[in-house]
Formats: C-alpha cells, structure tokens, sequence
C-alpha cells in the first residue's frame, strides 16, 4: 500500500476543529482546549456544524461528512482535530469523498470512536493519522505524559519516534519476540465493527495495538474471539494491549481479563510477540501512536522496545 505522509505541525498553523462522533455539552472544556493550541502559537478554526446536535440522525451525518470534507479541503488548515468520541464515526465511511482525502492528506487526530476514522482513512487512501487526545476529554488539560507525546509525534519528522511507556503503567510480556510491520491502533470494540467490511485494512504483518474502556472481560473475550475467527490475530506480526480500564493493568493481581490475554495469546502463530499494559487507551497519561507507520516491536524479559518511523515530513 502507498503511504500518505502528512505535513509536520509548525507554530503559526491553522488546525481545524470536527466533530464526527458525540457532541460535548462542556463547552468549558472547548474554549479551555482552543486556548492551549492558541497558547501554543496554533491557529484555530471550527468547522461549519462543529460540535452540532438534536438534528435527526441523517442530517447529522450529512453535516458531519460536510465538515470533514471542508477540513480536508481548506488549503489553509494544517490538521485536523476532532472533539470527542462517543459513537456516530461508523456510520460515515460509506460516502465520504476518499479521493478528495487523499489529495489533501493532512494530520487528523483523534481516538476512541475516531478509530473508525482512523482506520478507514488508511484502509482507503494510505494516509498515516495519529491516534491520540481530543479537545474535550484532554486537550483541555492534558497531562505532561500525554502532551509531549502528543506533540512530539505531530512537531517532529527528523527521527525515529521511540515509545517509552509512563513509569507507573507495569508492563508484561506474554510471548517473546521481535516482529516490524504497519503500526494499527485503536479501540477493540469499533475495530470489530469494521471487520468484514472494506474499511478495515489487512492484518498481515500489521502490528495490532488494542484497548478498550468499561466493557466486562466477557465482551473482551467474545471481541477478541470474533478478530481470532476472521483469521485476523493469526495474522498479524504482532499483538499488543493498552488498557482497558481508566486505572493501569496491574500484573500482580488476579483478575479475568489477564487470564483473556493469557488465551488469546495463545492462538498466535508461535513467532509472533505480545505484551500487554502499554500506555494507550481512555487513561490520563497515554501515547499518541501513528496509525500506518512501518514500525519495530522488540520483546524481550528485560526489555520493551517498540519504534515508529517518522509519520509526518518535513516538506
């Protein structure tokens, strides 16, 4: 597949505003984040329907399809950030203008339900996005961890990105190993959603990062089961967890979930590593990871190490 790399952020950019998933009604927290990024020297530009609501659901849709289409169109924006997640990503991908996307490719960030977004955005058109803090659940006040990295993977195309997991977020490796491929992270539950649909890229030699937020282990367990069943985990070349939960996995406790890790680490293919409790989900102090980024995972008793190429240039 042919990579679309967006242009690295500088000071002085203009970064567009969407809402492609839930409303906020904290519209504290949006001024709070518009703000920042102005704090920080970014220009700021709210899409025409931005943070819109109460329309039947077809008109929300066509509104929300309307300002991802004028964002990516606007010579003027740089990225794209969006508001929140929630729900309503999902049902947009059928008829968005895919070919315009890839013609303007840009920096869109966002997680949670973004995932879907995110992934079919890759799938369709090879552009690299960054799976990452939105304005009204972190941007508004994000932590030290989480803006660095944020920044960090957005600002900068002169080196290797290194992922360093946040000091109190323990670490275990289930399998041993080492695997490069195309980094795909995102939230378990709107991942499943995609599979079976043209919208959910291959998994060959695709390193698979996972979390998901308050869902019960049997749900987990029955996710997991539906990716094993489309051959999905059999293929990639590795498998990582974030968390699942607001507070970080802990290793040294039972609980049901690690017993599912422990599982469906089983049925990969015997090379494949996977570690789990990396510092990525709905948590306070969480990586921002690029998704489509040619990257390298080493696993080892004494050591985790997983490294992304620059996923933004210079030019």
């Amino acid at each position: 597949m042919r990579k679309l790399i967006p242009k690295a952020l500088r000071h002085g950019d203009t970064i567009g505003l969407i809402s492609p998933s839930s409303p906020s009604p904290d519209h504290e927290k949006i001024g709070q984040a518009v703000t920042y990024l102005e704090k920080l020297g970014y220009r700021v530009k709210p899409a025409s329907h931005f943070n819109c609501q109460g329309e039947p659901r077809q008109e929300l849709d066509r509104r929300k399809r309307h300002d991802l289409h004028e964002m990516f169109a606007d010579r003027s924006v740089k990225a794209i950030f969006c508001l929140r997640g929630g729900s309503g990503a999902t049902r947009l991908l059928e008829t968005l203008d895919y070919d315009l996307i890839a013609q303007n490719p840009k920096i869109l960030a966002g997680y949670s339900d973004i995932t879907a977004l995110s992934i079919a955005l890759y799938a369709k058109t090879g552009l690299i996005t960054f799976s990452g803090p939105m304005l009204a659940t972190e941007l508004h006040n994000p932590s030290p961890y989480t803006e660095e990295n944020f920044w960090k993977v957005l600002e900068s195309s002169v080196a290797t990105h290194q992922i360093v997991n946040h000091p109190s977020h323990p670490v275990r490796v289930y399998k041993k190993g080492s695997a490069s491929g195309t980094l795909l992270a995102g939230n378990l539950t709107v991942l499943s959603c995609l599979v079976g649909t043209p919208y959910l890229p291959p998994m060959k030699e695709a390193l698979l990062l996972i979390e998901d937020i308050n869902e019960e282990p049997y749900r987990i367990d029955r996710l997991l089961s539906h990716f094993y069943n489309a051959g999905l985990l059999q293929s990639c070349s590795g498998l990582l967890f974030g968390q699942f939960r607001r507070e970080a996995m802990a290793f040294d406790l039972e609980h049901p979930l690690l017993d599912i890790l422990s599982y469906y680490t089983d049925k990969t293919a015997p090379h494949v590593p996977v570690v789990a409790g990396l510092s990525y989900g709905h948590i306070d102090d969480f990586l921002t990871l690029p998704i489509g980024a040619a990257s390298t995972l080493v696993a080892t008793e004494e050591q985790l190490s997983l490294c992304m190429q620059p996923a933004v240039s210079s030019g």
